[in-house]
């Protein structure tokens, strides 16, 4: 028999209705039933293309003696984070203040029966003899807090108390520093000590593509050709297109590699992941007009197109696992390929499958995940690779959340309009995907976050919503000059400003949860950074300077932690490079913007903006005054430059 979570529309707690767990959505009801009832809350918060989600479902939730306590003693409400994150980022601050360490998901929260959070963990095991972090297992664990809570234990909820105070503690930073370009410094000092010298990348296994970090190398290198910056770019661009991390047969990133080198991913696809990736890779090519880097961007924005949209709107992820076992769908056993290659009359069959990383041992639980150790991809690929893709079709397709998001889908359109500066086919998609994103996110007025496809929406946007979107027509309005996009931009950018802003300070969410935006680039880049990209441009474009006014305050708001630790906030630090070294805005008319888009795209200067005037050639304009004009687009670079 299912449970309440049958009637939600979240993919993921759809996978849970059929738990023995007697589950509850996140609703008032739920609160009221266990203060009603004197009992404990359990809160669990996951999404539908976790690995260790679907492990504690297995270990623990499908277990009858686990969930008869549950049932008992708790009430229990699962959260799906992609689609509150307001949520997830509550319980995630609470996680890190009782362990003193960031947490992750599945996220296991225990809350007094007046919801107030005492114990937070991740993946529990059942038993406590199985190694828990935590110190003992999921039966025992939920065991000892029911019976406390039913004596009404002074010191539970006595810490209950702290916590809940703790939380309401609203810190402000020491000072305000002057912001200045010598923030790179810290920053490529921070960047050099995290980097793997051996394999690219920012830190040890688990392997996380860091790609604000790396959008940042790229701005300094082109700011300032700095051979430490290209280094570390290009050796973790290289490294991770190599095969495994990477899908070389469909394209697209996994969301980290659990070894080093990127050979052996968690094999779940994320939309966030794939979005930023195609704008690094893209940026790549225009710095160092290296091919290699265009196709991995196209190869990841056609890859979402292909497996993962529908009526121009995109997924938010795809699962690691399927027919019940991680990685199934994607790893090839050495007799399979070696038949299939032969049965099709390839040449050098073991040359070739040495080349793949194909061997009788395998590279994975005894199977073979393709990658090319010298990270060169050769021509002989191009036949073979559709021969593995016949091999993936006969088999079940990982589970797919089609739930559309504002954020995420912004983000893929965004790098697709970076893409359709120098390929038009990418530029028609964005159009579509964008104009299919606002008829199907905002109704009446209302901005929101998610939706399955194809239902209506019904959670309410938050900042990173409006960020990003408001970020994807701006460069909509870059590529296409169609006014309407910049008065979009321009009012959700004022709509946030309005619900989320007070003095430098960004919230994320208001309403059930006020939380405070992030300034770190944590799983992916910081809303506020993002806001503060969005002011910046809007100020150039309207030539309106309480945009960077909003911006600036902003900054100067973290410019003591930015100054200090810039590597947590690289995409703030670009943000604070371009208000210290100020924009560039290209002048043109509008059949000289477009037939050179892929040209002004390859400005080394990274702070450029295009505006459609009535000029014969090229302006170079600032933000208040204009110098230089050429009819030549060859000159561009030098004018930039020169105009410092």
């Amino acid at each position: 028999m299912s449970n309440r979570l049958a009637k939600e529309d979240s993919p993921y707690l759809q996978q849970h209705k059929d738990n023995p767990v007697d589950w509850w959505p996140w609703c008032d009801e739920a609160f009221q039933k266990a203060e009603e009832e004197n009992k404990a809350i359990f809160i669990s918060i996951g999404y539908s293309s976790c690995h260790w989600c679907h492990v504690m479902e297995e270990t623990v939730f499908e277990d009858t003696e686990c969930a008869a306590i549950l049932n008992e003693s708790f009430i229990s409400i699962k959260v799906d984070r992609e689609e509150r994150p307001d949520i997830d980022k509550h319980y995630q601050e609470v996680h890190l203040l009782l362990n003193r360490r960031p947490g992750g998901w599945p996220t296991s929260i225990f809350c007094t029966p007046q919801n107030k959070p005492f114990f937070a963990g991740t993946y529990i095991p059942p038993e406590s003899n199985a190694g828990s972090i935590e110190g003992m297992g999921f039966k025992e664990l939920t065991r000892l807090i029911a019976q406390k809570v039913k004596e009404n234990d002074a010191q539970l909820f006595k810490n209950a108390d702290e916590v809940a105070s703790f939380l309401n503690h609203t810190e402000h930073p020491k000072e305000a520093t002057v912001l200045k370009e010598d923030f790179t410094k810290n920053f490529m000092l921070q960047a050099k000590n995290n980097f793997d010298t051996k394999h690219g990348g920012f830190s040890v296994a688990p392997k996380f593509p860091h790609a604000s970090t790396l959008n940042t190398l790229l701005t300094i290198d082109r700011l300032y050709n700095d051979k430490s910056a290209k280094a570390m770019v290009t050796q973790t661009l290289d490294a991770m297109r190599k095969g495994g991390m990477y899908d070389l047969i469909d394209g697209g990133f996994c969301r980290y590699a659990t070894d080093e080198k990127w050979l052996v991913p968690h094999f779940e696809k994320m939309l966030y992941d794939n979005a930023l990736l195609t704008g690094v890779y893209f940026d790549a090519y225009l710095t160092y007009d290296d091919a290699t880097y265009l196709q991995t961007a196209k190869e990841c924005a056609d890859f979402w197109y292909n497996f993962m949209s529908e009526d121009n709107l995109f997924y938010s992820a795809s699962d690691a696992d399927s027919e019940g076992e991680e990685g199934t769908y994607f790893i090839y056993s050495y007799e399979e390929v070696y038949e299939l290659l032969k049965k099709n009359n390839i040449t050098d069959i073991e040359a070739k499958l040495e080349a793949m990383s194909v061997t009788r041992s395998g590279n994975f639980e005894g199977k073979n995940i393709i990658r090319f150790e010298d990270g060169i991809i050769p021509e002989w690929f191009a036949e073979v690779k559709p021969l593995l893709a016949s091999l993936r079709a006969s088999r079940a397709y990982p589970f797919i959340d089609k739930k559309v998001q504002t954020s995420w889908s912004s983000m893929m359109i965004h790098s697709l309009f970076k893409l359709g500066a120098c390929d038009t086919l990418y530029k028609e998609r964005a159009i579509k995907h964008l104009d299919a994103l606002l008829k199907t996110m905002y109704k009446d007025n209302i901005l929101y976050h998610t939706t399955l496809i194809h239902k209506t929406p019904k959670v309410e946007a938050f900042l990173e919503d409006y960020a990003f979107l408001s970020q994807a027509l701006l460069s909509a309005y870059k590529q296409t000059a169609d006014e309407l996009y910049l008065i979009q931009a321009q009012r959700f950018a004022n709509q946030a400003l309005e619900k989320f802003y007070d003095k430098g300070v960004w919230s994320f969410s208001v309403g059930e949860f006020t939380t405070k935006a992030e300034t770190s680039d944590n799983t992916y880049t910081s809303s506020v950074s993002i806001m503060i990209d969005v002011l910046l441009t809007l100020s150039s474009l309207l030539e309106d300077e309480k945009y960077a006014h909003f911006a600036f305050k902003t900054m100067e708001y973290n410019s003591y932690e930015l100054g200090r630790k810039p590597i947590f906030s690289p995409y703030m630090l670009t943000q604070a490079l371009r208000y210290v070294k100020g924009a560039r805005i290209i002048k043109a008319s509008l059949v000289n913007l477009q037939n050179n888009a892929c040209k002004l795209s390859k400005i080394e200067y990274p702070f450029i903006q295009l505006k459609v005037s009535d000029e014969s050639g090229f302006m170079v304009c600032g933000d208040t005054s204009c110098f230089a004009n050429t009819t030549d687009i060859n000159e561009l670079n030098s004018l930039v430059a020169n105009s410092f």
